[in-house]
């Protein structure tokens, strides 16, 4: 099972990472400027993590509306995920891979892990 590491980063501020249980990073979170409104962000996740895909990588993508996971190619070629909040915030986005199929596959652990983690706080 995959695990929420919260830690504080250089400028004070806080993010967190959803860690699979093979310790790879499978998620990163945005900045928070509170220790709390991190630990929110995690809850967050859970809580909208089994939502809808809106794959942007197909010639005709259906609009899906927020919440909703994004699958994506970025500037470089590369393909992506990230996690809208019902607000449209990015909530957690994915590393860069160089296969849409590794990205699909990235997605699908993240959805696996997401509810059941634990949250761990690195002092």
């Amino acid at each position: 099972m995959g695990k929420y590491v919260i830690k504080q980063t250089s400028d004070g501020c806080y993010m967190f990472n959803l860690v699979a249980s093979n310790g790879q990073v499978i998620g990163t979170s945005q900045k928070y400027r509170a220790l709390n409104s991190a630990k929110s962000g995690v809850e967050s996740v859970k809580r909208i993590s089994y939502t809808r895909v809106e794959d942007q990588t197909v010639q005709d993508v259906k609009k899906l509306t927020h919440p909703k996971w994004e699958l994506y190619e970025d500037d470089v070629g590369e393909f992506r995920f990230r996690l809208k909040a019902m607000n449209g915030e990015i909530i957690l986005a994915s590393q860069g891979y160089s296969a849409k199929a590794s990205a699909q596959k990235g997605l699908e652990s993240v959805k696996k892990n997401a509810e059941e983690a634990e949250v761990v706080v690195e002092e």
